[in-house]
């Protein structure tokens, strides 16, 4: 959830396009991916392209910004313009991986919005652009897609359009509008699947999580109709709610709901009913962003506007206890106390982690602390939680919304900061409030007001089915070829080829080390014909560029 400011507003959209039941948003994509894309979503049989539209906004937003210092920009793909991040810490020990995020923004995007994988130094690995800044892609990650019992890696996220005022007023800020879907990518960047909730409700941007079951577990949302007049709203508004479904990824058939006004009391939110008025009389009481299922079977859910955490028994949905909140069944040790939470994860050994956003939405909140990745003791024979480890910014940080604490494989801990425009990687052990450099071993700046809802680092082995892109340019009497392939992990260098036709053409460099996303390469051969392959560690051509022109 983003903060709200002012602007004209709409009447409120309380219906749905239910897209699991045949409703399909038909547009193009962007022009550096539509053909390939479908191609790809051919090749994904049943599967299809969703939410390549953005929900009508009630009022224009301004254009990104394509050019300047902060905008990469390439010779051999133009039509890519993400956002250029700033490294400012880049120490020995951090995970392997790529970083993965999905830049958007609530003012004036820098950069096109979309999914982007970045390497340590900075660099775009992989790119996929979006036709509008009014849709984002949220989650954006790697995971294992388990089908006939075996798990591949895939990319997924989900995909539409975020309630981000003053563009939107019609829901509570930081709502999935109508249309929105989950995405599955293979390795190849075929679509492979397209997931949808159920019920008539949106899939939401704040979860997707694929299980070892050949399942995804999600959380979905919609306004419901109701009466707020014993919360002192309106007696004709609507609550923002929030149901957790399990669908299964071969039949995309509901497997399993659990809805959070049947077990939650509105009473309880410390999101004041005030702020219906904002969004047209739409309130947002649970504002649930997190999911995940425990090896015991139970769910542990977030509900960041009640500033709890809930333990559920899946089979029963019955709470089997709380965490924080009005009703917590745990007292709290010294700093243990969270407010406006998200990414609740289960840890070995009686531990949650979150990333306690500490900050900074109303009045009502205690004290403001500094966001932070939180690790708690949760002593279940006490009832008492404490602070088991911590993860403080320098500077400080205090992101309104948003925000995720990875854990690495080599005990490292991954921050995305949410609504603040970084990302970082900790060494276990962690640092204190006021010390936030300790253990820092990666921090990277989005600009301007970029952000991502979350941030991961992830190990990804890309494979394009498409092939590299080359262009060329005359300078100094030679030739400079530019040479780029979005979204290969294996290229490791470049061959050159040119002649006078098409026909004519022979290698000039047999070997130029590949300089991140786009490798200038310089050749004193006149073309005007040029082409490039893609070699491997070993010298091997995993693919040929088409063949290109010299321009002058």
């Amino acid at each position: 959830m983003l903060q709200v400011r002012r602007s004209r507003r709409r009447p409120r959209t309380v219906g749905v396009c239910v897209l699991a039941a045949g409703c399909v948003v038909a547009s193009s994509l962007p022009s550096a991916a539509t053909s390939l894309e479908r191609r790809a979503s051919a090749q994904g049989g049943a599967s299809r392209l969703c939410a390549t539209k953005p929900f009508p906004p009630s009022q224009e937003t301004p254009p990104p910004i394509l050019s300047g210092s902060d905008v990469w920009r390439f010779v051999s793909e133009p039509r890519l313009r993400p956002m250029r991040v700033k490294v400012t810490a880049n120490k020995p020990g951090t995970a392997r991986g790529g970083v993965f995020t999905a830049p958007y923004s609530d003012e004036r995007m820098v950069g096109q919005t979309g999914a982007l994988i970045n390497d340590n130094s900075g660099d775009p690995v992989w790119f996929r652009p979006l036709p509008s800044t009014n849709l984002q892609n949220s989650g954006f990650r790697v995971q294992k897609y388990y089908h006939g019992g075996k798990g591949k890696p895939v990319l997924t996220w989900w995909q539409g359009t975020t309630a981000l005022p003053p563009s939107y007023t019609n829901l509570p800020s930081g709502a999935p509008e109508p249309g929105g879907c989950y995405y599955i990518y293979d390795n190849h960047y075929r679509l492979l699947k397209t997931v949808f909730a159920h019920h008539g409700y949106y899939p939401d941007f704040h979860e997707f999580t694929l299980t070892r079951r050949g399942t995804a577990l999600f959380i979905a949302s919609k306004p419901v109709p109701f009466d707020l007049s014993p919360y002192g709203g309106p007696n004709d508004g609507a609550i923002h709610n929030n149901e957790i479904q399990e669908v299964d990824l071969a039949t995309g058939r509901l497997l399993f709901s659990w809805n959070a006004l049947d077990h939650l009391d509105p009473a309880d939110s410390k999101e004041p009913v005030s702020s219906a008025s904002s969004s047209d009389g739409v309130w947002d009481p649970f504002h649930i962003n997190s999911v995940e299922q425990g090896r015991d079977g139970r769910l542990l859910i977030s509900a960041r506007n009640m500033w709890a955490i809930y333990n559920v028994a899946k089979k029963s949905g019955r709470i089997r206890w709380q965490l924080g909140g009005d009703k917590s069944d745990f007292t709290f040790g010294p700093n243990a106390e969270f407010y406006w939470q998200h990414d609740a994860r289960f840890r070995p050994g009686n531990r949650i982690s979150m990333f306690d956003d500490g900050c900074c939405e109303s009045p009502d909140t205690p004290a403001e602390q500094e966001s932070h990745g939180l690790f708690l003791n949760l002593d279940f024979r006490a009832r008492r939680a404490t602070v088991d480890k911590t993860y403080y910014h320098q500077p400080p940080l205090f992101s309104a919304s948003q925000g995720n604490t990875q854990g690495l494989s080599n005990g490292n801990r991954f921050i995305g900061w949410g609504q603040s425009p970084y990302y970082s990687e900790y060494a276990r052990a962690g640092n204190t409030e006021g010390n936030g450099s300790k253990n820092l071993l990666y921090d990277a700046k989005m600009p301007g007001s970029d952000m991502s809802y979350r941030a991961f680092r992830n190990n990804w082995t890309g494979k394009p089915y498409y092939p590299p892109k080359a262009a060329a340019r005359a300078r100094d009497g030679g030739s400079v070829v530019y040479a780029s392939w979005n979204g290969s992990t294996q290229t490791k260098a470049w061959q050159v080829l040119a002649g006078p036709d098409p026909d004519s053409l022979s290698v000039v460099v047999r070997h130029a080390r590949r300089s991140g996303f786009e490798t200038a390469v310089t050749t004193h051969n006149p073309g005007p014909y040029f082409q490039v392959r893609a070699l491997d560690t070993d010298g091997n051509v995993l693919k040929t560029s088409r063949i290109v022109k010299l321009s002058r």
